[in-house]
């Protein structure tokens, strides 16, 4: 009997058996947040109760990054659904700096057609009046494109609310352990069964264009790097050498793959070159040198390394050659991971014997924790690098944590009766 079995996986359009949502808990808010209403969609006759309901879906994606606070439906004194129908003093009464309003339309080809309009109460402004097309499958979809629309009008940066997050799951059944790498959106809607096993899953990481993902299995008991498309589920085993294959991590052009192998002895960083199959060793040191993460360009290399007594980041040109120390408060710094502009990385900290999620600014080496558990781990920056991810452990269980990275927003991301972790933010969509 198969030991390791693929379950899933077109992301659209295919029947599912229904997984369990990732669980959000707001944990921190923020001061400042803007005053927005998000008014009802107004919906094609007789189908309105049964539609996913976009405004909801939106105000809730704004709410959760700290930086909006969506008026309660019950506190509107007015649903308007297109920007004529608006009377701004209705809004300004109740101190409303920005107001979304729209519709949903039937259109011949059995698509929807979702209208909205983006609204400054006090200058009466329309900030942006866009119509999109929608299949009545991707209609939650859809509303986080709105979400991401409305959030870089208002604060100039892209949303990142259309990404996905890649996870493990793990779980005690009558029959053992059962593992499972899943993908869901953003706000831990939609799971997807990636694969399952009852043999350890880790490490996923995306693809920069996000159709592929790169994770370790330990089936046959013996450690291996796959690459699986998410479209066709097919996968591949690309790394099986005698000893560790892991710490998978996607070179931005996609062709290659940064990995830790033991094959020659010692834990080594290696490029694997995705289409001829080469690998070239970058490093060569007495300690373990593992968990490689790229910079944004392609031309550097970050890794920890046990080089100098402790782990600590290191960082070397993308072809190896000689290694720079990045990280020298604290005596344990690893798992790094690059900010989507380069300029700032996050780890995983030792502070009292407590493990941490920490920001470095890699002009000025500044760092300031971003978390409070005792057992943080496995780090990884939202595409438009405003959150970080991160594996932690509330009351006993791994669960996961979003983190702003100014440390002043968070949210819990759970799962009943499962244990969460090695949490991956997918990038942009294409």
């Amino acid at each position: 009997m198969k030991r390791l079995f693929l379950l899933s996986l077109l992301l659209v359009g295919l029947a599912r058996p229904a997984l369990a949502d990732l669980t959000i808990e707001i944990v921190g808010g923020q001061e400042g947040a803007q005053p927005i209403a998000v008014v009802p969609f107004g919906a094609p006759e007789g189908v309105g109760g049964t539609m996913e309901d976009l405004a909801q879906v939106i105000a809730a994606d704004l709410g959760r990054t700290g930086r909006f606070k969506p008026l309660p439906r019950g506190d509107m004194p007015a649903n308007p659904q297109t920007a004529e129908a608006v009377d701004l003093r209705d809004w300004r009464v109740l101190a409303m700096n920005n107001l979304v309003v729209g519709q949903i339309n039937r259109r011949p080809d059995g698509l929807y057609q979702v209208d909205f309009a983006l609204i400054d109460v006090y200058s009466g402004e329309q900030l942006a009046i866009m119509s999109l097309p929608s299949s009545p499958a991707e209609l939650r979809y859809t509303a986080h494109r709105i979400a991401d629309i409305i959030y870089e009008r208002l604060t100039g940066a892209p949303g990142a609310f259309t990404s996905r997050l890649a996870y493990v799951t793990s779980e005690w059944g009558v029959d053992g352990q059962r593992v499972t790498l899943r993908v869901a959106d953003a706000d831990g809607h939609n799971p997807q069964t990636i694969v399952s096993s009852k043999e350890p899953l880790m490490s996923p990481a995306w693809s920069p264009d996000g159709r592929r993902l790169a994770y370790v299995s330990f089936e046959s008991r013996q450690t291996a790097v796959f690459v699986q498309e998410l479209a066709t589920g097919r996968r591949e085993r690309v790394a099986s050498f005698p000893g560790i294959n892991s710490s998978p991590a996607w070179s931005p052009d996609g062709n290659r793959l940064a990995l830790t192998l033991s094959r020659d002895g010692n834990p080594e960083i290696y490029v694997l070159d995705l289409y001829s199959r080469a690998t070239t060793r970058l490093t060569n040191s007495p300690g373990i040198d593992t968990e490689a993460a790229w910079s944004p360009d392609g031309s550097e290399i970050y890794f920890t390394s046990g080089r100098g007594g402790d782990p600590q980041i290191y960082r070397m040109p993308a072809t190896g050659g000689e290694a720079t120390r990045v990280t020298f408060e604290r005596d344990y710094n690893g798992r790094a991971s690059l900010s989507p502009d380069g300029r700032s990385l996050v780890m995983v900290t030792r502070v009292n014997g407590q493990f941490r999620i920490a920001l470095m600014d890699l002009a000025t080496r500044a760092t300031r924790l971003l978390s409070r558990g005792g057992l943080d781990e496995s780090p990884s920056f939202a595409p438009n690098g405003s959150m970080v991810i991160y594996a932690t452990q509330s009351n006993g269980r791994g669960v996961l944590a979003v983190v702003s990275t100014d440390g002043k927003v968070g949210q819990r991301l759970s799962q009943d009766a499962s244990e969460v972790r090695e949490p991956a933010w997918s990038p942009p969509p294409p």
